[in-house]
């Protein structure tokens, strides 16, 4: 007997009774961004390696140890993206939309794929929302991406659920002469470190600042602070955010040691993060990386940007029962429809119902069969209302409406006044 052949472990299935959440936060976070002036650039999936060993940056977890990379057969070696901004990136070079210093707001959603441990809010195929702003360099900006997911968190209910860490990471000269320091300062303890600690301080010595391990951060309290390194330019920056953030009354914690995970950030960093998931706390993050663009090829360009995960932010909503009671319901309407003639017709006056009814939710019965099996499928298909298409109605031109949700008797409405009859019950 052949084995069942299942999912990838750690790339799921969206089953249909998950997907109306998903849709529902979906389209909440489109219409958001389109309030904002933001346009939607869609991006493939796999890109050539080069692009993400550049950008992402040699020598980090992502490019080192997580990507899925493989050679196709013409001998080039790409990758899954594990993330959207380098890819965004490559696409505003390649199509010349930040030429000349034109602004571009872009976003875009879609899968990301990192070989990481599956865990609850962690998976090795996970989506995400990310937002990309170019050629606007000023604290401005960084500003109204943060004020921007602060009224999503208000529109999904989640305004008291997510917390803001803010730091600045400094030019890049500043942050290289405190990764100097920082070395220095932890090459003199090398021993007290953590194995992933001891890797990590010849190769990306600032992730070294989020590290987990608790005798790890009881040695960083006395390390020397990137706050001490900033350069002047930098640290009015972070005030003008701060100040922004302030005057739009937006809480905030400084984190000193918040330093994101990929090289290509520089001044302010942001994460959102919630105590309501365990250890999967951060649901979005980003921050400045003024940098990149020249890394890859183009000339000097402002960049920032966040992203947020789907799967956690959908998590999160469910674990706190903020998704709309409605997203359960998939029908409004049930078409009971008994014999060949009746479905004939039936078929013809549910498009005519859709026509009148924007909107309207209606299933029509398929595959026959008796008068109770047809109502037991309308019960359980969770629709207010039933239709009763027979033999009798046909000859007489006129619906069976029943409600199902209460103890209301079944009425008879003429085919010409049903539209207006169910719109006004679908009101009430």
């Amino acid at each position: 007997m052949s084995k069942t052949l299942q999912a990838i472990r750690g790339m799921n299935d969206i089953l249909p009774e998950q997907t109306p959440a998903w849709r529902y936060l979906e389209s909440t976070l489109a219409s958001l961004l389109d309030g904002y002036g933001y346009k939607e650039i869609r991006l493939p999936i796999v890109e050539y390696t080069e692009l993400f060993a550049r950008g992402i940056g040699e020598g980090t977890d992502v490019v080192d140890k997580e990507m899925y990379t493989f050679l196709d057969r013409n001998e080039e070696s790409l990758t899954l993206r594990p993330e959207g901004t380098a890819g965004c990136v490559r696409a505003v070079l390649e199509h010349g939309l930040s030429g000349g210093g034109q602004v571009q707001k872009l976003w875009y959603a879609g899968p990301m794929f990192r070989y990481e441990k599956p865990q609850k809010g962690r998976y090795r195929q996970f989506h995400q929302v990310g937002v990309e702003i170019f050629n606007l360099p000023g604290p401005d900006v960084d500003a109204e991406l943060i004020v921007l997911t602060w009224r999503l968190w208000q529109k999904l209910g989640l305004a008291d659920a997510v917390t803001l860490q803010l730091n600045s990471l400094g030019s890049s000269e500043a942050r290289a002469t405190y990764r100097d320091a920082l070395v220095a300062y932890l090459r003199e303890r090398f021993d007290q470190l953590d194995e992933d600690s001891q890797r990590r301080l010849t190769t990306n010595p600032l992730r070294i600042l989020d590290s987990k391990n608790a005798q790890t951060q009881a040695l960083l309290a006395d390390a020397p602070s990137l706050a001490d390194y900033l350069d002047e330019e930098s640290r009015l920056h972070f005030e003008g955010v701060k100040a922004r953030l302030d005057a739009v009354g937006i809480r905030y914690e400084i984190n000193p040691r918040l330093v994101r995970g990929l090289d290509y950030y520089n001044r302010t960093v942001i994460e959102w993060v919630t105590d309501k998931l365990g250890a999967q706390g951060t649901v979005c993050a980003g921050g400045r990386y003024d940098g990149l663009v020249g890394q890859l090829g183009g000339k000097p360009t402002a960049g920032v940007g966040f992203a947020m995960g789907v799967e956690r932010l959908v998590l999160l909503l469910e674990t706190l029962e903020l998704l709309p009671a409605e997203l359960n319901s998939p029908a409004d309407v049930y078409l009971c429809a008994f014999g060949e003639a009746a479905e004939v017709a039936g078929l013809g006056l549910a498009e005519r119902l859709r026509d009148a009814i924007p909107g309207l939710r209606l299933l029509v019965n398929a595959g026959g069969g008796s008068f109770k099996s047809q109502f037991k499928k309308a019960d359980k298909s969770g629709a207010r209302f039933a239709l009763i298409l027979g033999e009798d109605e046909l000859a007489a031109r006129v619906v069976g409406c029943k409600p199902l949700r209460d103890d209301a008797q079944q009425q008879n409405i003429a085919w010409d006044a049903l539209p207006a009859h169910l719109a006004a019950c679908l009101q009430a």
